[in-house]
């Protein structure tokens, strides 16, 4: 319950708790070259329908955003819901980003882009992934990323 308020305190969004859902996604990773399971939180739209608004910065998963719609069902198998398909997607881009200069400090390079409009999840010191809104000019961002890749200070993709 605490890592999930302080996942929401950060995103600065508004939630209401009992409007939340746990959806599990599975998918092959090209980085990993293996089968991973990652869950993230999503916001009922219709029940019945199985439509959610997809809460979360994805760690991994590809081809979904934050405030994508999704469809999920019930899985027996996996015993929870399980994403099946993105039915309309937010605009928003998730970039996983790698640091590989360790004497850089990865809270400062995060507050770089928060300072340019992207908000974003750090995993562990040396990893997080990264919201880009679809509002933002994404070319000042890549401007960024660029620069930092060329110094080996990270890594992206």
């Amino acid at each position: 319950m605490k890592n999930l308020l302080l996942r929401l305190f950060k995103s600065k969004k508004k939630f209401n708790q009992d409007n939340l859902v746990k959806i599990l996604f599975r998918f092959h990773s090209n980085i990993f070259d293996e089968e991973l399971v990652e869950t993230m939180w999503a916001s009922i739209i219709d029940k019945k329908r199985g439509l959610f608004k997809l809460e979360s910065i994805p760690f991994y998963a590809p081809e979904v955003a934050s405030n994508d719609i999704i469809f999920a069902e019930f899985d027996s198998k996996e015993q929870m819901l399980t994403y099946r398909k993105t039915e309309n997607y937010s605009g928003n881009s998730t970039v996983q980003i790698i640091l590989l200069d360790i004497s850089k400090d990865i809270n400062l390079i995060r507050d770089e882009f928060k300072k340019l409009g992207c908000t974003s999840e750090k995993v562990n010191e040396k990893y997080f992934s990264m919201e880009i809104p679809y509002s933002l000019d994404y070319r000042f961002i890549k401007k960024k990323l660029n620069e930092l890749e060329a110094t080996d200070t990270i890594s992206y993709a």
